[in-house]
């Protein structure tokens, strides 16, 4: 059946949104070439969406030829805020940005291991409330006229260890992870009562980067290991991201593998892929070796461990660390291979980013030798920063669903 005037209205009007946003500022011709929609159809969804708040005009295009200039039309970015955060167990960090990822503030704040539940949530919201503070996010209502909310914090994205309820999208309980993890997510809602709160696994969040703006753009199905002070993984197939029946796909440091001296637990990855590639281990590792750095602010130590065996001039030392850590790698990924076959292992992290494509090119050439299934080996573009990158990506898309959603006035 045709679709409703409304409906094709509504349909329009978030097709032309979405083009603003990944192509930014655009003349009402050049939507019409994207969108494939007749003049008269862009002229009046333009109109609708400027009245809306959601669209204005930023410029003008043709200064350099003779006649009237075109307006160029861009996504009103102040026209809500957004924030991400970062909650590790060493601590937090926190982005706000506009509408379309502009970023307007960012801070950090370390908590440390024996901070009390009570006393770690109140840092972790000051300091989001502080840099809203900064950004413009938080403060006097804005002036008579505009929209309600405008330039206001509108959604937070967190991405946090542990699993995310499939059914609740809640953080659940998990061993081994500090108890003012889940507690944050509610402070911040009780605090900021006007915005949208969100939350990922932060390995999810680092693929979901990856795969918009680093090294899986090309990939719709790709696994990405996360190297950090812990190990996790990420699975997106067929462009979307897998989650698994309890919210624990890419748990891979409990995976049982061939050179840990016993088998995981399931209270303990101590036995699992993370004894042979977690930090520590990888320090351990660089020690037997001869390999030494100095660790570099909060930073896991494994990081600059192989930044130092990548900066010499091929030593055998460095050399033997290197091999051996790839051939640990390898494995993890043999296995995921063998059971998913995504074609693609992107290292994440900041290991994996620390790795580069020497690291990645180790890994892939003893990948090939175990693995009958051709996989290919690649660097992370954004490593530890990815996650904080992911977070901001699943509060615009929230926010963005929600404002750009047709309304009664359109």
């Amino acid at each position: 059946m045709p679709a409703s005037p409304s409906t094709a209205r509504a349909i329009n009007d978030r097709l032309a949104l979405r083009l603003l946003q990944q192509e930014g500022p655009l003349t009402a011709t050049r939507l019409k070439q994207l969108t494939g929609l007749s003049r008269p159809t862009v002229a009046d969804l333009v109109e609708r969406l400027t009245a809306s708040g959601l669209v204005t005009v930023v410029g003008e295009s043709g200064e350099q030829r003779r006649g009237p200039n075109a307006r160029v039309y861009g996504i009103v970015a102040d026209r809500a805020h957004l924030a991400a955060l970062d909650v590790r167990t060493e601590g937090v960090s926190v982005v706000v940005s506009d509408l379309v990822g502009q970023v307007l503030a960012e801070a950090s704040v370390p908590i440390g291991e024996g901070t009390g539940t009570g006393p770690a949530v109140e840092q972790a919201v000051a300091l989001v409330e502080r840099v809203a503070k900064e950004a413009g996010s938080l403060g006097a209502p804005p002036p008579p006229g505009l929209v309600r909310g405008w330039g206001r914090l509108h959604t937070v994205g967190i991405g946090a260890p542990g699993l995310i309820d499939p059914a609740s999208g809640e953080l659940r309980n998990s061993t081994g992870l500090p108890a003012w993890h889940r507690r944050l997510v509610a402070a911040l809602q009780e605090r900021l009562p006007e915005a949208r709160v969100l939350v990922e696994n932060e390995t999810n969040l680092a693929a979901l980067a990856e795969q918009r703006d680093g090294v899986a753009r090309d990939r719709d199905t790709f696994v990405l290991l996360w190297l950090g002070h812990g190990t996790g993984a990420a699975v997106v197939l067929d462009g979307a991201l897998r989650r698994g029946a309890s919210g624990g796909t890419g748990e891979i440091g409990f995976l049982p593998v061939p050179g840990t001296t016993s088998l995981p637990s399931a209270t303990d990855c101590g036995g699992g892929f993370h004894s042979l590639v977690g930090s520590a281990a990888v320090a351990e590792l660089a020690a037997e070796h001869g390999v030494q750095a100095r660790p570099e602010g909060h930073e896991p130590h494994a990081a600059a461990l192989v930044r130092q065996a990548l900066a010499g001039p091929g030593s055998p030392a460095a050399e033997g660390f290197l091999d051996a850590l790839a051939q640990r790698l390898a494995v993890g990924a043999a296995s995921v291979s063998a059971v998913l076959d995504p074609g693609c292992v992107v290292l994440g992290g900041e290991v994996g980013q620390a790795g580069g494509a020497e690291l990645a090119a180790r890994v892939g050439r003893r990948l090939a030798r175990i693995s009958p299934l051709p996989t290919e080996v690649r660097a992370s573009a954004l490593g530890g920063g990815a996650v904080l990158r992911g977070a901001l990506l699943i509060a615009r898309d929230g926010a963005q669903d929600e404002l750009f959603a047709p309304s009664p006035s359109r």
